[in-house]
């Protein structure tokens, strides 16, 4: 059997920047992005403080990658659900599904998003901001068209209702004082989820 080969220098990059954002996702949501020193996050990702400086400019910057990272796969991944060509019922049932898979495998990112948006710089803050509201708007396209006689501002106040309620699991969600696992979370977020949007609100 022959031996994969060595990662390249670039790959060799690439995926120390991916332990440091998972790194810093980990960190910044236990202690806050203020406890939080760039010797401790190089440790974690197994090089020292200074060698951090090789990926980032500075903690800020990581944070920055991090959180609009993120905004940009929640974007790419809600076009990509809208793109399989679903009928709009079918289209909701998977941005929900798909919202619901993010807030159970990156509980991390949703404490840092909400805990230390304000430090952001303010660029990468109105880049995340204005990625955010390209998702919103594909979930109120949505159901616009399932649910015509409701408008747009009605619309967009369900969608970051289900948010918040999808988005509130990694704070929350306990089952006989244990936290609770995926598979039992999952079904019921989704359940939620749409009841909620299909209900009347007037």
């Amino acid at each position: 059997m022959s031996e994969s080969p060595a990662p390249t220098r670039t790959q060799a990059k690439a995926n120390r920047r991916t332990v440091l954002l998972d790194s810093a996702a980990a960190l910044f949501a236990q202690r806050g992005f203020n406890g939080v020193s760039l010797e401790d996050l190089g440790a974690a990702a197994g090089v020292s403080g200074p060698a951090v400086y090789r990926h980032f400019s500075g903690k800020q910057a990581l944070l920055g990658a991090l959180l609009v990272g993120v905004s940009e796969d929640l974007l790419a991944g809600g076009r990509a659900v809208l793109a399989e060509g679903l009928d709009d019922g079918g289209a909701l049932r998977e941005l929900v599904a798909f919202h619901v898979d993010f807030a159970l495998t990156k509980p991390d990112v949703i404490r840092v998003q909400d805990r230390d948006f304000d430090s952001l710089s303010e660029g990468d803050q109105r880049q995340v901001r204005s990625l955010q509201r390209g998702y919103v708007e594909l979930w109120v396209d949505v159901l616009g068209r399932l649910y015509p006689d409701r408008d747009t501002p009605l619309r967009r106040l369900q969608a970051h209702a289900v948010f918040g309620l999808i988005n509130s699991t990694p704070h929350s969600v306990q089952v006989h004082g244990r936290r609770a696992g995926a598979a039992f979370a999952r079904p019921v977020l989704q359940q939620l989820a749409l009841n909620a949007l299909a209900g009347s609100a007037h």
